[in-house]
């Protein structure tokens, strides 16, 4: 029994010694085989050793056993022996379309740079030995199939230098087909190279980088190139598979809206992918087919924007005022909306119209035919932008104000491809068309002024105060005055002073309290709240100010302004911008009987407690001096 133990012993001993020794033995690998390969194409097979001694940079010879060579060895090429190769490698060696190439000191790989149908058969990656004892394995093999090419493509028609309007839909159609008994996939790219007409090596210089714009994979998945994505999200960019005759793959890219730095020149890449033993997806065959150039053209050098009447336009106030937008040199294969606006800038002194200012737009219609009116809400009802015409947009005011002089311009964003873009789509041009100015002729409006405080008892705290304003609108036609109210606070009195050597003050600009407001439609405004006040009109040139219950904060510089209105012959309202200012009057609150009787009951009452205070401080003080020297005598 105990010579049975120890037996066992020593067998696992002599086992754990034997597996220590493996774990540092010598192993070389290469793919797992078979491995099937396309004839005319590149092949790279990788070949790696581990668990060895001596130098960390590692030799190695590739031997080649031809299928009908009856399994004899053939030299392919060595790390370490140039005249290694046998003869039918010998030249392919020197010329470097077969070569190794080394990724690391222990891992190299065999490259053939074309594949030849004698190429097939079992390949052996040998490493000489550095160890000091010879263990492990020192060679390893992998059979290698070569297989025909049967990988065709076709594009459907050649671009042949072609010119597209920006916006235009460009359509590319590539078929392709792969007859192998083996089981492989295909996948499709489509890509440009460059923005220039013609490629680099036609003309002497480099090549532009290829950029891919849209694939689908060897698993049926659309895959767009990075700097195309986002069109690709936005549905611009599209790929499609269908099935062909005679087993073809049909597919069809839709690049639906061109820009401009798509022009160049277009290729179609098909590619066979294969499935390796070890599970990973090996590309055997790529072929790439150039479909042709053209060149996108810039919706700048076409478009144009004019508008009319042009120069300048004088009318009537009340004169209806139409002007048209039109725009030209749009393509009409390329479906494009376009956002037109009336823009208009400019002011008015009298009859002339001063160019400058603020620009504010006066109506606008979107590219699905909605329209919207600008900062004046008011020529909603006054006015109509419509589409006339293909490219012809009008604008029409009913009635013309004299506010609405001023240089009108027709500002036309253009979406190229976009009939209906979303909000913040950016344009793809905006144009302007020339400036119309317009003038607006008014009549002579004269207007006049004139405030005045009725006589009558002084004002005191609690009185009513008011005002008159009479004012005159002298003009041919239909006219009204509007009247406002202001105040100023009444100065205080100067005191002089010492001459100072200093700079004067800078004089202070005091701003009028806007009191009220007799509109020329009648309605009256107040705006200050802290008193009673109301506004009416006594006759056709008389308006009056009252303020009810006035207290110290209503006393101040009263002045009226006036402003004439005129009637146009639709019957519309309009400020004639006629305007004047009164002469100013001073309303000043006098003190009530009540607080002229309260004065000396104040001062009386002051004296008789200031007399009290100093008799009974009197009398106590003499008393307390009595009694101090009655209590000395004691």
């Amino acid at each position: 029994m105990r010579t049975m133990m120890a037996s066992m012993q020593t067998a696992l001993f002599v086992f754990l010694h034997w597996v220590l020794q493996c774990a540092v033995c010598r192993d070389v690998t290469l793919p797992t085989g078979p491995l099937f390969r396309v004839a005319g194409y590149p092949m790279s097979l990788p070949c790696s050793v581990s668990g060895y001694e001596g130098s960390r940079t590692q030799d190695f010879e590739w031997f080649l056993y031809r299928d009908d060579a009856a399994g004899r060895q053939m030299g392919v090429v060595s790390t370490r022996d140039q005249g290694f190769p046998y003869a039918p490698f010998q030249a392919r060696v020197r010329n470097g379309e077969v070569r190794v190439e080394r990724d690391s000191g222990d891992k190299v790989r065999l490259m053939i740079q074309r594949l030849r149908p004698e190429d097939q058969g079992t390949y052996e990656c040998y490493t000489p030995s550095t160890d000091s004892t010879y263990q492990g394995n020192y060679s390893t093999k992998v059979t290698v199939k070569v297989i025909p090419d049967t990988l065709q493509i076709t594009y459907y028609r050649s671009l042949s230098r072609q010119s597209m309007p920006e916006g235009a839909e460009l359509t590319l159609t590539c078929s392709a087909s792969i007859q192998s008994e083996q089981l492989t996939h295909l996948s499709i790219t489509f890509g440009k190279r460059g923005g220039d007409e013609g490629t680099g090596s036609e003309a002497g210089g480099e090549v532009s980088t290829d950029r891919d714009i849209i694939s689908i994979d060897k698993f049926l998945g659309v895959i767009p190139g990075g700097f195309y994505k986002k069109r690709y999200d936005d549905g611009e960019i599209t790929l499609e598979k269908r099935n062909g005759e005679g087993g073809m793959g049909v597919f069809v890219m839709k690049m639906r809206v061109l820009q401009l730095d798509d022009t160049g020149l277009y290729f179609c890449e098909a590619s066979q992918w294969i499935l390796d033993p070890d599970r990973s997806w090996q590309k055997i065959v790529q072929r790439t087919l150039d479909i042709g150039n053209f060149i996108v053209q810039q919706l700048a050098e076409s478009l144009s924007v004019t508008s009319s009447p042009s120069g300048e336009v004088t009318l009537q106030v009340g004169s209806p005022l139409l002007l048209t937008c039109e725009v030209l040199g749009l393509p009409s294969e390329v479906n494009s909306g376009l956002l037109v606006q009336w823009m208009k800038r400019g002011s008015v002194n009298s009859d002339v119209v001063r160019v400058g200012g603020v620009e504010v737009e006066v109506a606008r219609m979107s590219p699905d035919g909605v329209v919207s009116w600008g900062d004046d809400l008011s020529r909603a009802s006054g006015g109509s932008m419509e589409k006339v015409a293909e490219g012809r947009y009008s604008l029409k005011l009913f009635s013309a104000r004299p506010a609405d002089s001023g240089m009108y311009q027709c500002v036309v964003s253009a979406y190229a491809g976009r009939s209906n873009p979303g909000v913040s789509t950016p344009a793809t041009l905006t144009q302007r068309s020339e400036g119309v100015t317009v003038n607006l002729k008014t009549k002579d409006v004269l207007v006049s002024a004139v405030a005045q405080l009725p006589r009558g008892p002084l004002l005191k705290r609690g009185s009513t105060i008011t005002l008159i304003c009479n004012a005159t609108v002298t003009t041919t036609g239909p006219a009204q005055a509007q009247v406002q109210w202001l105040r100023w606070p009444i100065p205080e009195p100067v005191i002089k002073k010492a001459p100072d050597v200093s700079a004067p003050d800078a004089p202070v600009v005091v701003t009028p309290t806007l009191i009220a407001t007799l509109m020329y439609n009648g309605v009256s405004n107040v705006y200050v709240n802290g008193s009673e006040i109301s506004i009416d009109r006594l006759s056709a040139v008389s308006y009056r100010l009252r303020v009810h219950m006035a207290t110290l904060d209503d006393q101040g510089i009263y002045a009226c302004h006036a402003e004439a209105w005129g009637q146009d012959p639709h019957g519309g309202w309009y400020n004639t911008r006629a305007r004047t200012e009164s002469n100013a009057v001073t309303v000043y609150l006098y003190a009530r009987a009540a607080d002229l009787l309260l004065i000396p009951l104040v001062i009386g009452l002051s004296s008789a407690l200031f007399v009290g205070i100093v008799i009974i401080a009197t009398v106590t003080c003499c008393f307390m001096k009595r009694l101090s020297r009655q209590r000395a005598q004691k």
